[in-house]
């Protein structure tokens, strides 16, 4: 039996959560905008993941995206961009550019301490926001079709959704990589870098839900479900980043970005000269400011907790949008789409170590603060 919740939303909800025997579901239903999150699904979700973890008949919770293309690519940063701008010209009082990411990271944090398995079905693009609302999760569910991303710098923005804590966490310096370029990966990607938990081909994803709904759980809800995810898991294939991880541990664990360039530099003179020379030229076309706060989040972000990190990356939201980059790289992605950004500064050199540091400073309207 489906108990379909009421959302009070008009046809055709943005997100539908609903108990199909032992689980709650959650689908996020934008296909044609790619599944990408807004306030109004994140207030929806948060408050519903919150009621299925006191309820003791829900044993487990499983989040995929609507359509065939997409898990979620993203949180809606063009409200947030429009509600910035409208505060820069005087008009409005720019909450949503304070609500959504206030919001969005509670949302991340009780995904990361939620009591029973959350298993997020990656079947298709996954980025930002998504990343979000799936990594932090027990049980993290690639297909054939997962494209996974953490974009942000090449925005004016920053990794965010807890991007400090999993990102730099990941095997050698693999997550500075992903941080600072937003390189792409697929499946088998996904699982070398420890992402994904399993792999799943897209097809039997409907009778893998359907399995975990009719499971009896018992005492033991993660085993229950890492039985049913191995019996259905296949191998993702072998991954095309272990190419490069020698290269990516050598170059990117240096203290500045200006330092990872130059040992990029010398990865040009070696066997993987192609890799180093792409990845040169990707990191010139980020964000100068982006590209130093976000490596300062990840050294930082490493000995904090997801709590922690969370405060940390809402009080650099916050100043990300006091700045200039990240309506530029909007502007120049989403609105006039001329890919074209005009970041200030325009050099890394132009950064200065204190424009770095005002984007961890305490944010005087008041910090993020969880009440549970």
């Amino acid at each position: 039996m489906n108990e379909t919740v009421d959302l009070g939303a008009a046809e055709q909800p943005h997100v539908i959560c609903t108990v199909r025997g032992a689980i709650g579901h959650v689908l996020l239903n934008r296909p044609k905008a790619l599944n990408a999150l807004t306030l109004d699904m994140i207030r929806i979700i948060d408050p519903q993941l919150a009621a299925w973890a006191r309820d003791p008949a829900i044993k487990a919770v499983v989040i995929q995206g609507a359509g065939d293309r997409a898990f979620c690519a993203g949180g809606d940063v063009r409200a947030v961009w429009d509600s910035g701008k409208a505060l820069q010209r005087g008009e409005g009082d720019g909450a949503i550019a304070r609500d959504f990411f206030r919001e969005e990271y509670r949302l991340n944090r009780r995904i990361k301490r939620y009591p029973k398995p959350y298993i997020a079905l990656l079947d298709g693009i996954t980025m930002g926001g998504g990343v979000g609302l799936s990594v932090h999760g027990s049980h993290r569910v690639t297909t054939e079709k997962t494209l996974l991303a953490m974009p942000e710098t090449g925005i004016g923005l920053f990794p965010d959704v807890g991007g400090g804590y999993f990102l730099s966490r990941l095997p050698g310096e693999l997550g500075t990589y992903l941080a600072l370029t937003g390189a792409r990966l697929g499946a088998a990607d996904a699982a070398y870098a420890g992402i994904a938990t399993h792999h799943v081909p897209s097809a039997q994803l409907g009778a893998l839900v359907d399995e975990l709904a009719a499971a009896s759980y018992g005492a033991h809800a993660h085993a229950t479900v890492d039985t049913l995810l191995a019996r259905h898991a296949t191998f993702p294939g072998e991954a095309p980043l272990a190419a490069h991880t020698p290269s990516i541990d050598r170059s990117f664990n240096a203290e500045t970005v200006e330092e990872i360039l130059a040992c990029l530099g010398d990865e040009t003179q070696g066997f993987d000269d192609a890799w180093a020379s792409a990845t040169v030229k990707t990191l010139s076309q980020m964000s100068p400011t982006s590209l130093k706060v976000t490596l300062s989040q990840l050294r930082r972000g490493v000995s904090l907790e997801i709590e922690d990190v969370l405060v940390m990356e809402y009080r650099m939201t916050q100043a990300v949008m006091a700045g200039h980059d990240f309506y530029e790289g909007i502007r120049a992605q989403l609105v006039d789409k001329d890919r074209q950004p005009k970041w200030r500064p325009t050099t890394l050199a132009e950064v200065s170590e204190s424009e770095v540091e005002r984007h961890f400073q305490p944010v005087p309207s008041g910090d993020l603060t969880f009440t549970d």
